[in-house]
């Protein structure tokens, strides 16, 4: 590569997503790009650098010898612009505000918004709204968000690694249906008596895929469906319109939205728990964040929020996050 050409930061993460996943339509949707568009950086790359990165096929995508070399000090590349992003931002921390995703307007993630607000008066937190976190996270890599909250475990990997996190809530998983059904009449629901039924959980959205991965996991081998793919859903009221009109029964967590004529009953036999986590980028460093952070941990504790009922269900990948101690105070990070 010559010395004097730098090379735009999107070719780079975009060579080490499609390393990461060897096949260019996940890169893509990872990256929330058309696979076309992702096609061309990664030539762009392979003719500013005058190497050639990926052997392509019609069956499978993998790295050349040349690649692989590359593919580490890339990786630390990126690396190092997130912490220069982080502390430039950092440089201004006191004037700064601090930008959150709280997905929607009734989440754990606004109870502990509103709660840090008020314990933080001198910090400005500006709230957003995302339908799931796999959306926020895309954009805490392009620097435009600074902390989000969700199910960690549902992220890939390779995305995990820039960031940092902590578990403050098990909510319990529930489903939204027809306040006339039968099954609305139960204080909780069974999930065996949801067999037969598919329900809505994001499928087609390329901002929730941590929850639909969720919800695929609990319903395996229930004889439970999730609902084919819908294109992404924005605003509440298009959610609530969409609901209602298509007739569909949601995946749902105790925190959720309201939805006319429907009512929200928790999940039983047995109890399957959602985690919930402050997510943010490793090199971050604001007020704010502490202050999210010490009030998170204050709430699950008079909550009770990290309590797992005996037998409760959490997949798999979530089992190797769930903490060992309660989280030391962060005033002051």
């Amino acid at each position: 590569m010559p010395a004097d050409r730098d090379t735009d930061p999107r070719l780079l993460r975009a060579f080490v997503a499609v390393a990461e996943e060897l096949h260019f339509t996940r890169a893509a949707a990872r990256l929330f790009v058309a696979q076309q568009a992702l096609s061309r950086d990664i030539r762009r790359l392979e003719e500013q650098w005058g190497t050639r990165l990926f052997v392509r096929s019609t069956r499978q995508v993998t790295l050349t010898a040349e690649g692989e070399r590359l593919l580490a000090p890339v990786r630390r590349a990126l690396e190092a612009q997130r912490d220069l992003a982080a502390a430039v931002r950092g440089a201004g921390a006191g004037a700064r505000p601090l930008v959150v995703d709280v997905s929607a307007p009734v989440t754990t993630a606004r109870l502990i918004l509103d709660a840090a607000r008020e314990s933080a008066p001198g910090v400005e937190f500006v709230a957003r709204f995302h339908s799931g976190l796999a959306g926020a996270v895309a954009e805490m890599t392009r620097g435009q968000l600074d902390v989000s909250f969700g199910r960690f475990a549902g992220l890939d990997p390779g995305v995990r690694a820039g960031l940092d996190h902590r578990l403050v809530r098990y909510e319990r998983t529930a489903v939204l249906l027809p306040a006339d059904d039968p099954l609305a009449r139960l204080a909780e629901i069974p999930l065996e008596r949801l067999a037969g039924r598919e329900l809505y959980a994001g499928a087609g959205n390329p901002e929730t895929t941590e929850w639909t991965d969720y919800a695929e996991r609990l319903f395996a081998g229930r004889g439970i469906a999730v609902a084919p793919p819908f294109p992404r859903i924005d605003g509440e009221e298009e959610f609530v319109r969409l609901v209602r009109a298509r007739g569909w029964w949601v995946l749902a967590s105790e925190q959720f939205t309201g939805v006319p004529g429907m009512v929200l009953r928790p999940l039983t036999d047995p109890v399957p728990l959602s985690p919930v986590s402050v997510v943010w980028p490793r090199a971050l460093r604001h007020p704010g964040l502490a202050a999210l952070l010490d009030t998170a941990a204050a709430l699950a504790a008079t909550g009770n929020w990290l309590h797992r009922p005996p037998g409760a269900w959490l997949p798999e990948p979530d089992r190797r996050f769930v903490p060992t101690a309660v989280p030391p105070s962060s005033r002051g990070s």
